[in-house]
């Protein structure tokens, strides 16, 4: 610039005219009456047009939306299935103009089955859980289910009205026809402004047989309909304790009832209990159950528990495992867990729906008297719609009977006519004939105009009247249109009914009360530890002796059994010399029937305890100071008396074997009196007293006990009380696996057999017959003696009885397993006396053998 001055820029912003008139309309209103009528639309819209179910077909807008949509798309059960996105834009584009996530969150949940008793439409993809959400509309899938194709069947026969959708392009469905009480079945859940609606799902073919009595007896009584419906049927399954609340809900359309997750006590591993449940309370995940478990236990809320696995599949279905710790009382947790978890959840029902467009409170004779009056009529409008199609069809048929008659008069007048409507003329002229009779002869086909077409439109005739008959029928009478009702009800029941799934407990509540006063912890009472010849171990809670089929079990031979305590210990004698320590309150309890224990709840001894390979359970013993001593004999002949050096480990040896030996009887001595018995396998026994073996320490390997023979070995070895006894000896090939050879079995007094000398050869306790080489198993013991297969099936020994020691055998129908008697004491090892009895033995060394013919005084040891 000149003179090197400035000059300031100014922006000036042109206000707009101000327009008078504009102002003067300006209307003054009253905020509150505004704001009134505005939350009045809003509550209007939210109640009508979305969250509340119409009582006719018990689905909302968006929910009848999609299924017509579905339905018009042609997306049946017998065609393939589309993406869900392709769907949603569909309803959302021609009928409900809101948002995709709300269309899509509801054609989910009309395919959940968790959630839906019954669904109508089948999901595929990933359509959630009841701990997640489902994929995105774009990765899933959907079509009809069948149960679809009855709510939308015979849409299009005039059964129900149409409206103008949004934009008034096209018609939607004001209700569905609905050929099942769906509001009833599947329920319904929603919140709107000042109410709500929350009806329970129920059971297809209880509603129909209510509905059916309805409408036979339209003055039934609520009490009435429950004898049908006598509650919800949940999809989850789960038990409903107590139904003083769903009654009141049936009367008034309100009430409350609990419900109960499915949940059973079972062994869920060889040391634990554990609570498996099966089915959860309706709506409630397994996700959240464990969730909440976990907060109880971290805070130390709840005790008792050791782990929580969920191990549902869909093999299994659903499977939430809880182990309990041991020496806790699992029904007493599982009582706890309920009141502290969703493992037990309230329903309220409040049953809201749309009556006439109205809402209202429905009781449960309201719901079915609703869903019957509107089948009523659409089956009514049905038959009238098929009345006027038979009719007009009719009506065709006999004008072109009429044409068919005079087939040439009709050639001639259309080839004479000079257009289409001076044809039309001329044959309603000639033939008595209306314009849409004429135009259908018009607009006939020449291959129509043959003999058989007449045949078939006279046969066609006929039909058409007898069907016009029969609808008239059912119009004009009420009982014949409730009895096609009811016939069709009973069809869509036998389609898609189920068996109920949730329990009903009346009067619960006793019950409840008594479970919860159980205390945790298992208490220290008297109880009997058992080992079976099958191998299982298990706890008798009881301080009463067993009873009187004492050493029988339900399916087994109990081959050893001691008194203990519930949180005591005790021990086990195995085939390799060592004594094993255990708690009996990790093994499993089993129940005392009148007449026997029942050992099928056991546990494998092999599963419970840290076993050696190929080291078996012999017997059981106590672990306290009167403890007098233990006996062994080994397959080698070996016997030894110990003193019961009780150590602060969990496994010791007892007696020291040779590498090529095993123990094959174990037995616990109360004193030293008595005879301890040796039967081998070339069926020598020998017994001699308790007291002529001297007793030693844990690090001694014991003294000869009995002499064998060249390739013989011990298949027995125990201990015989004063008193009556009885030997058992069964005979065989040894060609067989251990197990598989039944064998001949004789049963001979004890004493019939001389005592001996320890460490001589004993006498012959059973003759071989032709091809027997040896003798499968041995026991002796208290009379009389109970035998059990390998399976624990029992076997008679009555007839097998035989008064001579060096006797053969009475053939045997099965394979012995195991023998016992129904004494107390400490009982054989069957394995043990099948394997030595199958060739299983060495060539005993020469400090095994001892002196040839030693003294019975003579106690001198091995090594």
């Amino acid at each position: 610039m000149a003179g090197g001055t400035k000059r300031k820029r100014e922006h000036v912003v042109a206000k707009p005219p101000v327009d008078e008139d504009v102002i003067e309309k300006i209307t003054d209103i009253d905020v509150t009456e505004e704001m009134e009528t505005s939350f009045l639309e809003y509550a209007y819209s939210v109640i009508y047009a979305r969250a509340i179910p119409d009582a006719r077909d018990g689905l909302k807008p968006v929910q009848r939306r999609i299924l017509f949509s579905m339905d018009d798309m042609g997306l049946r059960p017998d065609r393939g299935h589309v993406k869900c996105a392709r769907v949603v834009g569909d309803v959302m584009g021609k009928l409900h103009p809101h948002g995709d996530t709300a269309i899509y969150d509801a054609l989910v949940r009309l395919g959940q089955g968790w959630a839906m008793r019954l669904p109508v439409v089948d999901g595929h993809g990933n359509f959630g859980s009841l701990d997640a959400g489902p994929a995105a509309m774009r990765y899933t899938e959907c079509r009809m289910a069948p149960a679809a194709l009855a709510m939308t069947g015979e849409i299009d026969q005039d059964t129900v009205d149409f409206k103008p959708n949004y934009d008034g392009k096209m018609t939607e469905p004001v209700v569905l026809p609905a050929s099942f009480p769906n509001l009833l079945v599947n329920g319904s859940t929603g919140i709107a402004v000042g109410m709500a609606t929350n009806i329970p799902p129920h059971n297809l073919v209880e509603c129909v047989q209510a509905i059916k009595h309805l409408l036979k007896h339209p003055d039934a009584t609520v009490e009435d309909l429950m004898r049908y419906v006598p509650g919800p049927d949940l999809p989850t399954g789960g038990k409903i304790v107590g139904l003083e609340g769903i009654a009141d809900a049936y009367a008034g359309g309100r009430g409350t009832f609990r419900i109960r997750a499915t949940a059973r006590i079972e062994q869920t591993s060889p040391r634990r209990k554990g609570i498996v449940i099966t089915e959860l309370p309706y709506m409630v995940g397994p996700e959240r159950i464990m969730e909440q478990v976990s907060t109880l236990v971290r805070n130390k809320k709840i005790t008792g528990i050791a782990d929580m696995k969920d191990l549902t599949d869909l093999t299994h279905g659903l499977r939430l495992v809880i182990e309990v710790k041991n020496g806790i009382n699992p029904d007493a947790l599982l009582e706890q867990l309920y009141k502290a978890t969703k493992l037990e959840d309230s329903f309220g029902i409040n049953m809201v729906a749309l009556v006439d467009g109205q809402p209202q409170t429905l009781s449960l004779r309201d719901a079915l008297v609703v869903y019957t009056d509107h089948r009523l009529d659409v089956t009514l409008r049905r038959t009238r719609f098929q009345h006027r199609k038979a009719a007009d069809r009719l009506h065709l048929v006999r004008g072109l009977l009429l044409a068919i008659l005079d087939i040439d008069d009709v050639i001639a007048i259309i080839r004479g006519s000079d257009d289409v409507a001076q044809a039309r003329g001329k044959l309603m002229e000639a033939f008595d004939l209306d314009e849409v009779q004429a135009n259908y002869i018009l607009d006939l086909q020449l291959r129509r105009l043959t003999k058989f077409s007449r045949i078939d439109l006279e046969k066609e005739r006929d039909e058409l009247e007898q069907r016009l008959a029969d609808l008239s029928l059912i119009i004009d009478n009420d009982d014949e249109l409730r009895t096609l009702v009811a016939r069709e009800l009973d069809e869509v029941a036998r389609t898609h009914g189920t068996p109920r799934r949730t329990v009903l407990l009346a009067g619960g509540g006793a019950t409840v009360t008594a479970a919860r006063a159980t205390p945790l912890e298992i208490a220290d009472d008297p109880c009997w530890v058992m080992l079976s010849s099958t191998g299982l171990l298990a706890r008798a809670d009881t301080a009463e002796e067993l009873p009187a089929q004492g050493r029988r079990a339900q399916h087994d031979v109990i081959t050893s059994a001691i008194r203990t305590s519930a949180r005591g210990e005790y021990g086990v004698l195995t085939s390799l010399g060592r004594v094993i320590r255990a708690q009996a309150i990790e093994l499993p309890s089993v129940a005392i029937t009148a007449d026997a224990p029942n050992l099928q709840g056991g546990s494998l001894a092999t599963e419970l305890l840290d076993l050696e390979k190929g080291e078996r359970v012999l017997a059981l013993t106590t672990l306290t100071d009167a403890t007098f001593g233990w006996a062994f004999g080994t397959r080698n002949g070996v016997v030894k008396r110990t003193n019961p050096e009780l150590v602060s480990k969990d496994a010791w040896e007892v007696i020291r074997l040779e590498p090529a030996d095993e123990v094959v009887g174990a037995v616990e001595l109360a004193d030293d009196s008595g005879e301890l018995c040796f039967v081998t396998s070339d069926a020598q026994l020998l017994h001699f007293p308790a007291s002529a073996v001297r007793a030693q320490g844990r690090a001694g390997g014991g003294m000869a006990g009995i002499k064998l023979a060249q390739g013989a070995s011990v298949v027995f070895f125990g201990h015989v009380p004063d008193g009556e006894a009885t030997v058992v000896t069964v005979s065989g090939t040894g060609a067989g696996l251990p197990g598989t050879e039944a064998g001949l079995a004789k049963v001979t007094p004890f004493s019939e057999y001389p005592a001996k000398g320890r460490a001589t050869g004993g006498v012959r306790c059973h003759r071989f017959l032709k091809g027997e080489t040896t003798l499968l198993s041995a026991f002796v013991g208290a009379d009389p003696v109970i035998g059990a297969a390998p399976s624990g099936a029992p076997i008679e020994l009555t007839s097998v009885h035989d008064g001579r020691r060096d006797g053969s055998g009475t053939p045997l129908t099965q394979p012995l397993g195991g023998l016992g008697t129904r004494a107390h004491g400490v009982r054989t090892s069957p394995s043990a006396a099948s394997q030595a009895a199958a060739g299983v033995d060495e060539t005993p060394g020469e400090d095994a053998v001892g002196d040839p013919e030693p003294d019975a005084d003579d106690d001198s040891t091995l090594f």
